[in-house]
Formats: structure tokens, C-alpha cells, sequence
């Protein structure tokens, strides 16, 4: 009788932390590190701002690498802004030299990615075509620096507010391998189908900011302090576990919460129960 290989286990998800989560305790960026790997993360999640006043107190770039290796956290990728999308050309060149500095600051992290929203044009609609061009411009700066930048949907946002406006202008940019950012409170918020997520490849999305949200207030008036911890809101996150597993989804799903009352306890303590409550709403 001939032998049977056993069952490889079910690859488990990759979790991380954005620093948001815990950023109303004004940690440093350090201590924040330190907390994301005791909690038990894999990834962290970092802000621009945080990488800067790290540097200008004096850190070191390489030391910080050594930091993320030594704890075994990957860096998930960055959030920083700059203007690449703008109409007016002045601040789109200043924007694009913003986004390589941030680039570089990525790459010397050892991280592949950072965060790419329609930072100065939320407020006005830059039609999908232009949004595609210049994003094709941003794309060819991220393939020089070694960080793709991923595009971002806002909610809120006149330009990029919706998956679908996303995935157009993903698909005008002239770049085989345009990724996404998305964002649980962020589709709900812009009105985006989550069903949407079924005509993405899981290599589309490097990394998915998780989060859940209430009931209340309603979907016009909900901002980003009511993001609550997954499984916490009404948000459809089991099937939308399943859409991404079905997709071959294989990247960061990176806690993304701006919660005050979060912000008034333990930090640790916010850490792991967002770990906990993500791996539950998994199914983990």
C-alpha cells in the first residue's frame, strides 16, 4: 500500500502594526518597535515623520535596519506624503522629489513599499486618465529607488476615493506590476464594493489596511477617530477573508487605527488585542 504525504499546514496571514495604533501615546519610534515585536507582529508599519525625528534626534538609519532585523520585524512599508498627482507642476516636481527621499529612506530600511494617496488633490477630481500618467511617472521613480509605491484609496478623497477609479487608473499607468493600498474603513467610507477585491490579484496588494467600523455615525459622517479593532464593527470582514484567500492575497494585513480611547491605554496592551482581534476575525 503505497504511503500518503501528510497535509502541509495552511499557510498562516502576515500581521503588522501600523504605528497610528499607538502614535496618542507619543512613543518613540524605538520603544514603538519594541512593542510591535512583543506583541507578537511580524511587520511594522511606520510613518515618514516618525523615520525623520528619528534621524534628527540623532539615530541612525542602518542602526534602526539592525533594530527591525533583530526583532524580527520586517518593515511592511511607510506612510508619507507628497504631492506626485497635483495639476500644478511646481509642487508635482517638489512631490516627486519628496517621494524619492522617502523612497530612499525606505530603501536603507530594507523595506520594498510605501504608501501612495492622492495627497494634495483630495479636495479636487484629477480625471483618471491624468491620475494614470502620473502615476506611471511615480512608478518609474519607485523602480530607480527599489520602493513601489502603492496606490492608495482615501475614503474621503475626490481622486482615488473608490476601488474602482483605483483599479482604472492601475491599469492606465502602463506598468505591469501597479499595486494597490487598501483599507477596510477606507472602501466603506468612499462607498466602494468590497466584492470589488474579487478582480484583484493577491500580488496587486503587498500590504491591506485592517480596521473595522460602527454602525454609527453613518457612512457620510464617520472619519477616521471611529475605526474600531476588526471584528469590533459591522464591517463584512469574513467574507472579505475569504476574497483575499481566494486571490492568493499574500501580503501585510497592517493594523491601521486612529482610535482616541485606544490612545489613553497601555500600548502593549493595544498592540496585542488588535493582534488578537485581527487573527479571530481571520479565522486564525
Amino acid at each position: 500500500m503505497a504511503k500518503t504525504s501528510p497535509t502541509p499546514p495552511k499557510a498562516g496571514l502576515r500581521y503588522g502594526l501600523n504605528t497610528s495604533t499607538i502614535s496618542g501615546q507619543k512613543l518613540p519610534l524605538v520603544e514603538e518597535i519594541e512593542i510591535a515585536a512583543q506583541a507578537g507582529y511580524g511587520a511594522i508599519e511606520p510613518w515618514i515623520k516618525e523615520l525623520d525625528a528619528y534621524v534628527a534626534a540623532g539615530g541612525s538609519l542602518a542602526d534602526l535596519r539592525k533594530l527591525l532585523s533583530d526583532k524580527g520585524l520586517a518593515l511592511a512599508g511607510a506612510i508619507g506624503f507628497f504631492e506626485w498627482i497635483v495639476d500644478d507642476d511646481a509642487l508635482r516636481a517638489k512631490g516627486l522629489a519628496e517621494a524619492r527621499r522617502n523612497m530612499e529612506i525606505v530603501a536603507q530600511l530594507g523595506g520594498r513599499h510605501i504608501a501612495a494617496p492622492a495627497f494634495g488633490a483630495d479636495k479636487v477630481v484629477v480625471p483618471p486618465e491624468r491620475s494614470a500618467e502620473r502615476f506611471g511617472v511615480l512608478m518609474e521613480l519607485g523602480a530607480k529607488t527599489g520602493v513601489t509605491p502603492l496606490l492608495e484609496v482615501w475614503g474621503f478623497s475626490k481622486t482615488l476615493g473608490r476601488l474602482d477609479e483605483a483599479l482604472q487608473v492601475a491599469a492606465g499607468c502602463g506598468k505591469r506590476n501597479a499595486c494597490l493600498l487598501l483599507d477596510v474603513y477606507h472602501l466603506y467610507k468612499g462607498g466602494s464594493d468590497f466584492a470589488g477585491i474579487r478582480k484583484l490579484k493577491g500580488a496587486m496588494l503587498p500590504c491591506f489596511h485592517m480596521n473595522d467600523y460602527p454602525a454609527a455615525p453613518a457612512r457620510e459622517k464617520i472619519d477616521d477617530s471611529d475605526r474600531v479593532y476588526p471584528g469590533d464593527g459591522i464591517a463584512p470582514l469574513p467574507q472579505l477573508f475569504k476574497d483575499l484567500r481566494a486571490i492568493g492575497f499574500k501580503g501585510v494585513l497592517s493594523l491601521e487605527l486612529f482610535n482616541a480611547a485606544y490612545w489613553k491605554q497601555d500600548a502593549l496592551t493595544v498592540a496585542k488585542t488588535g493582534l488578537a482581534k485581527m487573527k479571530k476575525a481571520a479565522g486564525e
